[in-house]
This record gives structure tokens, C-alpha cells and sequence, in this order.
């Protein structure tokens, strides 16, 4: 069985162990040489140059991404060619797109935000006047850990996006109600081809500069929320046809509801505890389900896994540089590292803490991702 992965990220980094573990070949086709999955690139080249993709996917059974902006016309010469691509094109154009997420979230009902699609700053008027007085912008493609995201509270806040639209660089933006909320939440499923669904608990998410900082698993205090949050993931899974792990960010309002905020059809930053704090990570399952084999069990192992990214540190230091100290204070903690040079703000690993109580799990995993950070 020979998987093969689209971006040299720490995604497919952290693929390798479990497909080590199963016995499956895995490919990397990393952008540049040295990037996080240097270790599995069997190829380095440009994802949007469909002969680079075609010759990777030669020699693979299966290809899978670790990142989700494969352009389209390659998506569809490799389907054409008749290679097997999970998620396919048609659940990859939703997770591209933001506005094509909003379009096919509401089409099927599932709740999110009031939005609509603006041109000009008339329109963007509109909508503020409509929703008090702000509201988020987005850009349809290509943002992420916050980038393409403002809170507006003016026609004018985004004016040089506009100017980019007018220049034939960008489509119309996406603009949503500002949304009152009393946290963040995720909900992980995986699905394989033939249809069957497994979900991980429902976490709850901490956001520093629009970047994932901290997860708690499961989510505390959710009541009813769990049941919900795993049919909404569920449906959405089946309704798209997403095939391999689908992650569903939420919002809970200050009234008890959930709403989505974004869709991620791979392996995600909210399901990184998994590794070590479920019977079956997220990596593990992501390749079994795009190879169509039956689903690990995805229940956690102790009642409290927390997971806190480490986030910048030092300029140009690495995080084994300090594992001597980490690991001498923090025996008991797992360390992850990405392979990455530090710079501010940028994930360069994290670290996961398990235990019986919440607040002792949070205090140690905190404790040992400060060990980087300073």
C-alpha cells in the first residue's frame, strides 16, 4: 500500500510514524527541499504543475494532501489519469473556497453565520449597517491562522482588497455577522470511501492572533454539545463526500448554539492530541480511511489530553535545543517537533499532557511548551 502526499508540511511529518507502524509506503511531494516532511519527500516539485503531479502520483496507490490548495485543473488531470484522490476535487473545491463553503454549508442547512458576498464598499455598507455597525471580512483563498481575516467597522477597513479585486487578482470577499461567542469548539470525523464515520471527542479551542495556541480534550463543560457537534461533522462528512479526517471549527454563542466557522478536510491542528492521548490518532486514521481500510477506535485513553502549540521562540533555534532541559523537567509530557527554525509566531511543535484532572493536565502542558517559548 503506497500512499502518496501532496506538501512537505508537518502534516504529512506526522503521517510517517503511524505509516510505519501499518506497513504502508508513504511519498512525500514536498515544495522545497528541507521542509518538515524532509524525511518522507520522495519528490520535491511544484503542486500546481500538473506533469510534477502526474509523475509523483505514478508511484503511488492513493494520493492524499497535507494542505488543501491543489489547483483544481490538477485535481482533475489526476482524476482523469485515473488515480484514486481522497478527499476528491469536489469536497477539496469547498474546503478552497470560503464563499463555496458558505454556498454548499447553507445549501444542505447546516448553521453558520449570516454572510454574504461584497464587491464594493457600498456593499460592505450595507451588510455593516444590517448587522450593527461590524462584521468579519475574509478572502476567499488562501487564508489561514488568521491571515485574510479582518474585523471591519467601516467601508473602507478593507479598501486595498477591493483595489485587488478591481485588478482581476481576487473575486468578490465574504463578509459575516461579527459572531458572539462564548468559545471555540472543533469536532474531528474521519470517513472512508465505503462510508463509514468515526468521530473523535469534541475539543474545545484556544486562539492567540487568530493562530490555535492551546486544545482541551474533550471539551469541558459541553453538555448537550458533543451529540451535536458529532451529527453536524457527520452530515457534513457524508453530504460532501469528504473521505479522510474532516475537521468542523465551531463557534458556541452566548445562547447555547453552535455555527461553523471553517471546514479542513485533513488532519488538523485541533486533533494533534490525538497522538498521544487517543487509541487511534488522526494521522493513523487519515491513512486508513483514504485507503478504504476499516477505522480505528477514536475514544481517548485518559479523561484530559492537552495539547499547547509552541509558538515562535528564539530566532533561528531548533526545538532540540532545549529538550535537555524540557524533558528533565517534564518527563511525563510528549514533545513534537516540526523540523522547523523558530521565528515569531510560527508552529514549530507541541507538546501534549494526559492526566485525571483538567487543571493539573493544563498547568503541566503549558509549563513544558514554556520551556521553548522564552
Amino acid at each position: 500500500m503506497r500512499v502518496g502526499v501532496i506538501g512537505g508540511g508537518q502534516l504529512a511529518r506526522m503521517m510517517v510514524p503511524p505509516a510505519i507502524a501499518l506497513g504502508i509506503e508513504i511519498h512525500v511531494l514536498a515544495e522545497e527541499p528541507g521542509l518538515s516532511a524532509a524525511i518522507a519527500a520522495t519528490a520535491v516539485g511544484d503542486y500546481r504543475d500538473i506533469e510534477t503531479v502526474l509523475a509523483f502520483a505514478a508511484h503511488v496507490d492513493v494520493i492524499t494532501f497535507d494542505h488543501e490548495h491543489v489547483p483544481q485543473r490538477v485535481l482533475a488531470a489526476l482524476v482523469t489519469a485515473g488515480h484514486a484522490v481522497h478527499p476528491g476535487p469536489d469536497a477539496l473545491a469547498v474546503a478552497q473556497d470560503k464563499i463555496v463553503m458558505r454556498e454548499r454549508l447553507t445549501d444542505i442547512g447546516a448553521p453558520v453565520p449570516d454572510w454574504a458576498v461584497i464587491h464594493d464598499a457600498a456593499s460592505l455598507g450595507a451588510f455593516l449597517d444590517a448587522h450593527g455597525g461590524q462584521a468579519v471580512v475574509k478572502t476567499p483563498r488562501g487564508g489561514y491562522d488568521g491571515k485574510g481575516v479582518r474585523v471591519v467597522r467601516a467601508p473602507g477597513d478593507v479598501d486595498d482588497w477591493f483595489a485587488q479585486a478591481a485588478e482581476g487578482t481576487r473575486e468578490g470577499l465574504l463578509v459575516e455577522e461579527l459572531v458572539d461567542f462564548r468559545r471555540e469548539l472543533a469536532q474531528l470525523v474521519a470517513r472512508r470511501p465505503s462510508g463509514e464515520v468515526r468521530a473523535w471527542p469534541l475539543v474545545e479551542t484556544v486562539q492567540q492572533g487568530g493562530v490555535c495556541a492551546e486544545v482541551f480534550a474533550p471539551a469541558p463543560f459541553a453538555g448537550e454539545l458533543p451529540v451535536a457537534a458529532r451529527a453536524l461533522a457527520e452530515r457534513i462528512a457524508t453530504e460532501l463526500g469528504v473521505t479522510g479526517v474532516l475537521a468542523v471549527e465551531l463557534f458556541e454563542t452566548s445562547d447555547g448554539r453552535l455555527l461553523i466557522n471553517e471546514l479542513a478536510m485533513r488532519p488538523h491542528n485541533t486533533g494533534h492530541w490525538t497522538i498521544d492521548g487517543a487509541v487511534t490518532s488522526q494521522f493513523e486514521q487519515h491513512l486508513r480511511a483514504v485507503l478504504d481500510l476499516p477505522l480505528g477506535d477514536p475514544s481517548p485513553i485518559t479523561p484530559w489530553s492537552v495539547m499547547v502549540n509552541i509558538l515562535g521562540g528564539p530566532v533561528g533555534a531548533t526545538m532540540p535545543e532545549r529538550y535537555g532541559v524540557a524533558f528533565g523537567d517534564r518527563p511525563e509530557v510528549k514533545f513534537h517537533s516540526y523540523g522547523k527554525q523558530s521565528r515569531p509566531g510560527r508552529k514549530v511543535g507541541h507538546v501534549t499532557a494526559t492526566g485525571a484532572e483538567l487543571e493539573d493536565t493544563v498547568a503541566r502542558a503549558r509549563a513544558a511548551a514554556g520551556f521553548f517559548q522564552a
